[in-house]
């Protein structure tokens, strides 16, 4: 008998094994997040990856990161602040709205990014075993490393051009960025898996994530919400996530600045804002765990629909 025939012997007597098995929505869970943690390494040189292919063959590198938020706050400060006047009807107006931007930038990031990336590492997935988890959250990893540099220069910027108020309402930053990013990673992953079955989903986003940013506070005030809709409309619209992190993201690093024609302070922000952002928080850990299962369901045919 040949070499290869006497292995393929041993083989056939071998009891199959369901490398997916169902163990349980929860069993499912912590064996699903067990295997990325063992994987961890392999987690930490794609993050890497992520970060060097974004600026390969650039001469700048990584400072790139630094120049473009430094180059957009000097446009918002100089051209829409003063320029055109916004500065006129919002105190502070570059810091606002960068402020804003901050934290959007690494919603988006993350929900685009994440949502290509099964399809993006195509290839590796087809030959190589892993927890498929780790690419949607290479993409958050990845984005956490831009974020941090456009904080690093929002925190100054504040600093230089409307001074720091210190108080237990800096308190929110955290919490706010927390927030953004376990709603951001769950709709990278759910997206993820529903973008290798249907390829429209990542046109899909696009789209989501222009009309979610101008249904967020961004570049306007919340008082302008609160004065032109009703209780009803003010409620919905703050049953968006990012309105509530974004919301607090700008009690913490642009504060209450009060004009003379401008809105009082407590028109600023909705009422009970902490109780919403824990609110917020609760629905959004409840989301990822789910649509970590939905993930793990979905991506048993990934090889075979790649």
């Amino acid at each position: 008998m040949s070499v290869a025939s006497e292995r393929a012997k041993r083989l056939s007597e071998k009891p199959l094994r369901e490398i997916n098995s169902a163990t349980g929505f929860f069993g499912g869970l912590a064996a699903s997040w067990r295997e990325v943690w063992e994987r961890r390494e392999l987690l930490r040189e794609l993050v890497k990856r992520e970060i060097k292919s974004r600026y390969k063959d650039s001469g700048l590198g990584v400072l790139w990161s630094f120049i473009r938020p430094l180059v957009q706050l000097m446009v918002y400060y100089l051209v829409m602040g003063k320029f055109l006047g916004a500065q006129r009807s919002i105190a502070h107006f570059a810091v606002f709205i960068f402020t804003g931007l901050t934290l959007w930038g690494l919603f988006s990031e993350i929900v685009t990014t994440g949502t290509q990336s099964i399809l993006a590492n195509a290839g590796i997935i087809k030959k190589v075993r892993m927890p498929r988890e780790i690419f949607p959250l290479a993409s958050v990893g990845s984005a956490m490393f831009n974020f941090v540099v456009q904080l690093a220069l929002l925190i100054v910027a504040t600093a230089v051009l409307a001074g720091i108020s210190w108080g237990r309402h800096l308190l929110y930053a955290p919490m706010a960025i927390v927030v953004a990013i376990v709603w951001a990673t769950a709709l990278a992953l759910v997206l993820s898996a529903m973008n290798v079955y249907l390829r429209d989903v990542q046109y899909l986003v696009e789209v989501g994530l222009m009309l979610g940013f101008w249904f967020s506070p961004i570049v306007y005030q919340w008082s302008m919400v609160g004065s032109m809709a009703g209780p009803l409309l003010r409620e919905i619209y703050s049953a968006n996530p990012m309105t509530v992190c974004i919301l607090a993201f700008q009690r913490s690093i642009w504060g209450t600045p009060v004009m003379e024609n401008g809105p009082s302070p407590e028109m600023l922000y909705p009422a009970h804002l902490e109780l919403r952002l824990w609110v917020v928080l609760a629905v959004g850990l409840i989301f990822f765990i789910v649509a970590q299962r939905v993930f793990d369901r979905l991506q048993r045919n990934f090889a075979q629909e790649i």
